[in-house]
């Protein structure tokens, strides 16, 4: 299952926030979401003129929400019309970001993922319970999610939209590190469970580490009570660091993707993507734990290092 999201400030994405704004172009969206559809098609399911249809259409793709493209008809073309997100989230505070004289720290919330594509066995919970359903990768859209603190899936990924603020400051990035709680996932618990588990940066590959398992020999430091001690209990805190000598995880050189290959000056954002390849050697699925679970009270760390 792969979800598209679209994470909205409104006091900056304002176009987005007008888009939403009106409940024929609200109905224009959701209807969207079963499959492309042409203006007129549209303008009969609401039972709307084609004008009112047409210029509601024009601010939803203005807005980034819909795109459209031409095709040839019977006389002369249509336009057709595709939602461009699944959901639409309106986040009013930037994750939490620290700056010294040498490091930007960026905390993102487990639940605060912008894409995934996930394969059962997965699921999600929260330190108050299972968030949606077990196995089911539709869960993974369940606003919940906000609320997460662990989530497990046997392939695929979540990705996370990070803000690229080393644009605020004129030091120039000396390396990027990325920390988080990993371990694999097995039906029950196995602390002989390897797993390749890859971090991606903007889309590039930079580096995998093998998770020896899945660690339930004994409850997790945060672990909430109610969670059963078959069940996954915690992960190792693992650092991927990526500089001008390359990636490292904790220290050991793993590829040699370098900072320069990242090119972050380009980007407004940094797209984080952690998850098990479909060509992992040892596919051994995957935990997160973030805030309220496993042994570290943290959420997914990006850290710029400066000169």
């Amino acid at each position: 299952m792969a979800g598209n999201f679209l994470v909205v400030d409104p006091q900056e994405d304002m176009a987005v926030i007008r888009g939403l704004a009106s409940p024929v172009r609200a109905q224009i969206l959701k209807i969207l979401q079963g499959g492309a559809l042409n203006v007129n098609e549209i303008a009969a399911r609401l039972e709307l003129p084609q004008s009112t249809v047409s210029t509601n259409v024009q601010i939803l793709e203005e807005a980034g929400l819909i795109a459209t493209e031409a095709q040839k008809a019977r006389k002369g073309s249509q336009k057709i019309c595709r939602s461009t997100f699944e959901e639409v989230l309106i986040r009013f505070k930037e994750p939490s970001a620290q700056i010294s004289d040498k490091t930007i720290e960026v905390s993102m919330p487990l639940g605060l993922y912008t894409g995934f594509e996930v394969t059962a066995p997965c699921g999600i919970c929260s330190s108050e319970g299972v968030i949606g359903l077990l196995d089911v990768p539709d869960t993974f859209l369940d606003p919940d999610r906000m609320k997460a603190g662990l989530l497990w899936l046997t392939r695929g990924y979540v990705e996370y939209q990070f803000p690229n603020n080393s644009k605020l400051t004129r030091g120039e990035v000396e390396a990027i590190e990325i920390s988080l709680e990993l371990s694999s996932e097995v039906p029950g618990t196995s602390a002989d469970w390897p797993s390749d588990i890859t971090l991606a940066l903007n889309g590039k590959a930079v580096g995998t580490w093998t998770s020896p398992g899945d660690f339930g020999d004994k409850r997790g430091v945060y672990t909430p009570q109610w969670w059963k001690l078959k069940g996954s209990q915690y992960g190792k805190l693992k650092t991927w660091r990526t500089s001008a000598e390359g990636t490292f995880v904790d220290g050991l050189r793993i590829s040699p993707v370098t900072l320069d290959d990242l090119d972050l000056t380009s980007h407004h954002s940094i797209r984080v993507r952690i998850g098990v390849e479909e060509s992992a050697h040892h596919p051994g699925g995957m935990n997160i734990f973030g805030r309220g679970f496993g042994n570290y009270d943290q959420d997914i760390v990006l850290r710029l290092i400066l000169r």
